[in-house]
């Protein structure tokens, strides 16, 4: 990689490779410790116990989260061409058809969206995902499972905790000239 005005340039193929990686890494870190503020949270009537390996709707809602974002920072085609090669390589370690990915990543950012509706944050969304996705409205008191809504308490710790996961575009592309 070569330095021009402080910036490495970087292959598109090696963007989504660490895109992946980074994410995969943090996921693989950072799950048990979402796991732990959901089983412990003192907001539920008795403990989801989620266990660490039931990560597969973590990820997918982590990994829609950030795909969504790639439009709002990089410009110029770069943002199709990233996110095709990110769902090729995606699927390839997911052993899954490429289009099966694709949709299931754009359903589950649909599903952000609309649990999230009328805010259009999909960092916040994400907690409201985990919440849906792992039924934990099952474990919370009576006022709020007749709500149908999450503690607002709970989903405060959450949202803190999925700051971690957010792929940080601003600091990527500070470093980084993609070519």
């Amino acid at each position: 990689m070569f330095k021009i005005f402080g910036k490495k340039k970087i292959k598109e193929d090696i963007v989504a490779n660490v895109f992946i990686n980074s994410i995969l890494n943090t996921i693989d870190k950072g799950f048990p410790e979402i796991v732990g503020i959901i089983n412990d949270a003192p907001e539920f009537t008795t403990s989801p116990n989620i266990h660490v390996n039931d990560d597969d709707q973590f990820a997918l809602i982590v990994f829609a989260a950030n795909i969504s974002y790639i439009s709002g920072h990089l410009h110029d085609s770069t943002d199709d061409r990233i996110t095709k090669l990110i769902f090729s390589k995606l699927s390839n370690v997911f052993g899954c058809d490429q289009d099966q990915l694709e949709k299931t990543i754009k359903e589950y950012q649909c599903y952000l969206m609309k649990v999230n509706h009328p805010s259009k944050n999909m960092h916040y969304a994400m907690s409201k995902g985990i919440f849906g996705k792992y039924q934990l409205n099952n474990f919370q008191d009576d006022y709020f499972k007749n709500m149908k809504s999450p503690n607002p308490m709970f989903l405060k710790r959450l949202d803190e905790a999925m700051d971690n996961f957010i792929w940080n575009w601003d600091a990527f592309n500070q470093k980084h000239q993609i070519v």
